[in-house]
């Protein structure tokens, strides 16, 4: 036999398969605890009193993590128990929750939303993401659609909500994303941006099916009129998708 040649003795194949094993488990163990750095411990109901729980495996170390726009990030990191403005609709764990405050503002079933970093996205050499038209020189509407500025916005109801005065554009995605309006003089001439996902133009007018005409004078300010945040985002299109569920009392009952 000759020097090295250990398969004359020892199964390779089962060796391999073992060494696989080994490495399958802490391949698992490792995926796992990174898996916890965002949305852990976990909180859940039991008995009427909320509780955190790890889960699998214990938490993982504080690591930093460094963005290129956010600066430094450390998770995981010891964060407040959120109380949300609704209870549960039965005594049963797991059971869905019923909104005890505004629905349309306090995060609950369609109107949830992430707590994003409090930062505009960014294109990749810099510069936010999402901005006016009126800030593009190289943006406009095509000459064979409809341009929505000047046209009024009206709600499921038919009231109207505002007036469109400029439109918001991805310059990565090169796309509308929203559009800005400014609500009626009754609801304060506010400039709020709604989500073209919900807008639906006309050569008349743009509708939204989502909220009602009295609902526009609420949504979710941003703090800048040039830029828009990750998480102003969220709560706008959150304010827009609670609409389709608590914008009237008859969308959350049942069908039958």
């Amino acid at each position: 036999m000759g020097t090295g040649a250990i398969t004359q003795y020892v199964d390779v194949a089962q060796l391999a398969l073992y060494a696989f094993w080994v490495f399958f488990a802490i391949l698992i163990y490792y995926l796992t605890i990174e898996s916890k750095r965002e949305g852990f411990p976990l909180e859940y109901d039991q008995a009427g009193k909320v509780r955190r729980a790890e889960g699998i495996a214990a938490m993982p170390k504080p690591k930093t993590f460094k963005t290129q726009f956010g600066g430094d990030v450390t998770v995981p990191r010891d964060e407040p128990l959120e109380r949300l403005a609704a209870r549960p609709a039965n005594g049963m764990n797991g059971a869905p929750i019923e909104p005890t405050g505004n629905p349309m503002l306090d995060g609950i079933g369609p109107g949830a939303y992430a707590n994003r970093a409090d930062v505009p996205d960014h294109m990749p050499e810099g510069g936010p993401r999402i901005v006016p038209m009126r800030l593009l020189s190289d943006f406009s509407v095509a000459r064979q659609d409809i341009d929505p500025r000047g046209l009024n916005v009206v709600g499921a109801d038919g009231v109207r909500g505002g007036t469109i005065k400029e439109i918001w554009v991805d310059r990565l995605e090169m796309m509308i994303r929203y559009l800005e309006l400014e609500t009626t003089p009754e609801a304060g001439a506010r400039r709020v941006l709604l989500p073209m996902n919900f807008a639906r133009v006309g050569r008349n007018q743009v509708s939204v099916k989502a909220v009602l005409g009295k609902h526009f004078a609420k949504v979710p300010a941003t703090k800048s009129m040039e830029q828009i945040t990750l998480l102003e985002e969220e709560k706008i299109m959150a304010y827009f998708g609670a609409g389709t569920l608590y914008a009237t009392p008859e969308r959350s009952e049942p069908l039958v």
